[in-house]
């Protein structure tokens, strides 16, 4: 008997990514060209200048230094009183906007014109950052938007016609000209060229296609013509489950943020009161002047207005949901980024997830008399004719070494068994390896335990009734796999594999990834019991599939997140999140970036809230003067959102 080991390795470039190749933008800095092109900005630094302006005429042209004065007023405040007052309007409610125009107007009411366009600016000012961060977040998670086709080129009875997306059909053969947007998920039918996919999957390097590879919609031809053969409709397509899943991540925010937009209508109310109170009571109360009580109402309206603490949050989400989409992860809103960070326990499906989801031959072992290639390229000629994983895999390999596959004849399936057809006269047949049982030679059945306990699956090959060989296949282990882990748990995360294959299989895979919690023969509902039993044990989930049948768990888990290339239709439904490139040890970064984010949202909490107080107390103490309180109240708001705009990075 001879014995041929031989280890494969997967071709395509696709899955031949190294962990460490950097997605596009990765580091990527503010851009301080496009945030001086934001027009609240431009609103804002308009104000800021004819605030300088006027206050350089005060002391010449006083009229005039007023008039400046009213147009800076009306250049920085317009959009934040027109969104104030439609607030007060339908929803009946006050909010942060209309108390810095109302304290702007106080302050110039009682003749502190500067200070009034001080906090119009520096109020201004903060909120174009904030829509500045709101702004990038939108471009990096959906600037493929803006790839996204319209038409096609159709070849219809040998003629070529330009057609609308929505019209193209699965089995529809288009041509795609060099440069060109792939308007379709599809397959190459003829041509090769490289793909520029960074838009999909956060590739920085173009990827070669050639016949018979797969190719997404919105991604760029590079310098060859392709026909390609359409797979699946707009809708269905990996482009058009983006775009959904964008307009879903940019209509959802997240709990805590709910929480401050309620906690902002009633301190608005508690702050206008408070004011209230101090300009009628105090003169009454305390002797003070209307002039001292005003004043000081004006100062506590500006301290007091939570502008910082309501910026706490959503600049630091967002910010943190764009950086992770420009590694190739997508999260369908801010509350599924902060349940991230509270992850415990990271579950992972086995087939499609830590490996790669498709077959591939490992060991190939024949008996004395036959010759490798011989055996390889007869059962190849049969298997041919089948679409099971297994016979793929086996024409596969007799594909990849370049072996003629002759005419196979008389090819029938055997019933809950395997395959027979006869080559160059001699009747091959390939199957289960439960007819070995019968065999007295304890040599093939030791090679067959071998193999199994290596938790591949073994075909048995038999040619005229005799015994020929053994062919092992098994799913690979993602490249990534056991890196992923390790990041992982040296984060103090717990790995879990839930898988239905067998436990054999699962616990190879699980030495070969470092996976120490290990779950097998689970069924659809089973892995739903796991996931909630591991939620209930440890604490948040974060459940990673790629099948129809991982849904449930997804769906069961705190975040579940879905394989964007590999992954089915109905996981990314269910996901809250999406990898988009399917590179797995991206997860301990995202889970690291989400801790980051909450820090940086506790750290800008207790910063607001200090700053509030010691202004309040100070206000009332120690006669803090209006446009101390205004730096003050304002500045501590730009800090939060700079601070929140660190996690673009």
């Amino acid at each position: 008997m001879q014995a041929i080991h031989q280890p494969l390795h997967r071709q395509k470039q696709t899955e031949q990514r190294s962990s460490q190749t950097p997605g596009p933008n990765r580091g990527k800095k503010p851009d301080f060209r496009a945030m001086v092109q934001n027009k609240e900005m431009q609103s804002a630094l308009g104000s800021g200048l004819l605030m300088l302006i006027a206050w350089g005429t005060a002391p010449y042209f006083g009229t005039l230094s007023i008039m400046l004065y009213i147009v800076a007023y009306a250049v920085g405040g317009w959009t934040k009183a027109k969104e104030g007052i439609e607030t007060l309007v339908k929803d009946r409610d006050l909010d942060v906007n209309l108390l810095m125009i109302a304290a702007s107007l106080g302050a110039a009411a009682i003749g502190y014109w500067n200070e009034g366009a001080m906090l119009i600016f520096i109020f201004a000012l903060s909120g174009a950052l904030e829509s500045y961060a709101t702004e990038r977040s939108h471009k990096d998670i959906s600037s493929l938007l803006a790839l996204k086709p319209e038409t096609a080129l159709r070849i219809e009875d040998g003629q070529m016609n330009l057609v609308a997306i929505d019209d193209l059909q699965p089995g529809d053969l288009l041509l795609v000209k060099p440069g060109e947007l792939i308007p379709a998920d599809g397959v190459v039918y003829r041509g090769s060229s490289f793909i520029n996919q960074s838009s999909i999957t956060g590739e920085s390097l173009p990827v070669d296609k050639v016949a018979g590879d797969e190719v997404y919609a919105g991604t760029v031809n590079g310098e060859g013509a392709l026909y390609v053969e359409v797979t699946k409709s707009a809708e269905g397509s990996l482009f058009g489950k983006i775009i959904k899943m964008v307009e879903e991540a940019q209509a959802e925010v997240p709990d805590s943020q709910r929480f401050m937009e309620r906690f902002e209508g009633i301190y608005a109310r508690i702050v206008v009161g408070v004011t209230l109170l101090v300009i009628a009571g105090t003169p009454l109360l305390l002797g003070w002047t209307w002039n001292e009580a005003l004043y000081k109402a004006m100062v506590f309206l500006v301290v007091a207005s939570p502008c910082a603490l309501v910026s706490s949050i959503m600049p630091v989400m967002l910010s943190a949901m764009s950086s992770s989409a420009r590694r190739g992860i997508l999260f369908k809103g801010g509350a599924h980024m902060e349940n991230m960070a509270r992850t415990q326990v990271v579950a992972f499906d086995k087939t499609g997830t830590l490996t790669m989801g498709t077959p591939q031959v490992t060991d190939i072992i024949t008996a004395e008399n036959i010759d490798r290639a011989q055996l390889l390229a007869a059962v190849a000629a049969i298997e041919n004719i089948s679409m099971h994983p297994l016979a793929r895999a086996i024409v596969d390999q007799a594909n990849k070494e370049n072996l003629t596959l002759q005419e196979a004849e008389h090819v029938q399936a055997l019933t809950g068994w395997g395959i027979e057809g006869t080559v160059n006269d001699v009747l091959w047949r390939i199957g289960k390896t439960n007819v070995m049982e019968s065999m007295q030679s304890s040599e093939w059945n030791e090679v067959r335990s071998r193999l199994e306990g290596e938790g591949k699956t073994v075909s048995v090959v038999m040619a005229d009734g005799e015994m020929a060989g053994l062919i092992a296949m098994r799913d690979t282990v993602r490249p990534q796999a056991a890196a992923a882990v390790r990041r992982l748990e040296a984060m103090g995360v717990k790995v879990a594999m839930l898988t239905g294959d067998r436990a054999k299989s699962a616990s190879v895979i699980a030495r070969e990834t470092g996976v120490s919690m290990v779950y097998a023969d689970l069924l659809p509902e089973d892995k739903v019991k796991q996931v909630q039993m591991l939620r209930k044990q440890y604490g948040p989930v974060l459940m990673v599939g790629d099948g129809v049948n991982d849904a449930p768990a997804l769906a069961a888990a705190t975040v579940g997140m879905g394989m964007g290339l590999s992954g089915s239709g109905t996981a990314l439904e269910v996901a809250d999140a999406v990898l988009m490139n399917d590179n797995i040890e991206e997860i301990a970064w995202v889970i690291g970036q989400a801790r980051r984010a909450q820090r940086t949202v506790k750290q800008n909490m207790f910063f607001a809230i200090t700053v509030i107080l010691a202004l309040i107390a100070g206000n009332f103490l120690q006669d803090v003067a209006l446009p101390l309180g205004v730096v003050g109240h304002e500045g501590s708001t730009i800090l939060v959102i700079l601070n929140g705009l660190r996690l673009l990075r």
